[in-house]
């Protein structure tokens, strides 16, 4: 029988990491918890973790530098937990590379939800033969620059289909602006929200044109977009 997924929570409140471990477990997953920053980074770092869960409130490192200091040698899906919900705060958790973020106080159900939904995302593609990587109703080639949805190829520019790509690479991860931005431009191209939003309007028009309802992508306002594979 293959083993359970495992899922790290970094959470300094006994009484919040209780109750998140109680719900895992009781889903069939694999629970382990640090209450330190410095321990949850050495946890990864040793393998075998599906999924961090992440207090930003942690008493040595703040879950802010966790995550960043992860994304040198890890792609783990990171899911924020906090009572900061200010916006400036998400849209900093997300462009150091965090996958979701949810505020206290929350329901433990919602946040296991939110679990299986990401390790459901982090499942390594299909890979055809000829070299497309599919994902869900897409798929990508990436040596071609290349989409298609639902078996049709999209007419791209090179700056739909760089914005495209990297929403798929972490389908329903919700990317900034900002990281849509490095991605996709090398300097060359006006900078700021509304070349990223003009970009998306016409990428969206492409796929309502080739049957994509409703539409994959998602603003979440005053954040960034995400894409449902």
């Amino acid at each position: 029988m293959p083993s359970a997924p495992l899922i790290l929570v970094a959470e300094d409140e006994p009484a919040i990491a209780d109750a998140l471990l109680y719900a895992l477990r009781s889903e069939g997953l694999a629970a382990e918890h640090c209450l330190l920053g410095g321990q949850a980074l050495e946890r990864v770092r040793a393998g075998g973790v599906d999924v961090l869960v992440l207090d930003v409130g942690l008493p040595d490192l703040s879950g802010f530098d966790v995550c960043r200091r992860l994304r040198g040698f890890s792609e783990v899906p990171v899911i924020f937990l906090t009572a900061r919900n200010d916006e400036i705060d998400r849209v900093l958790g997300l462009e150091l590379g965090a996958d979701d973020y949810v505020a206290k106080p929350f329901s433990p159900r919602e946040l296991v939800a939110r679990v299986r939904a990401r390790l459901r995302r982090s499942q390594v593609p299909a890979v055809a033969a000829d070299g497309w990587v599919e994902r869900g109703d897409f798929a990508v080639d990436r040596a071609g620059h290349r989409v298609r949805y639902r078996g049709r190829t999209l007419e791209l520019t090179r700056y739909e289909y760089a914005l495209l790509e990297a929403l798929l690479q972490r389908p329903g991860a919700i990317l900034s602006r900002a990281q849509l931005m490095d991605r996709g431009w090398d300097g060359d191209a006006d900078s700021g929200d509304r070349t990223v939003d003009t970009h998306i309007k016409t990428l969206r028009a492409k796929l309502r044109a080739a049957g994509a309802e409703p539409d994959p992508i998602r603003t979440h306002r005053g954040v960034g977009y995400a894409i449902e594979a």
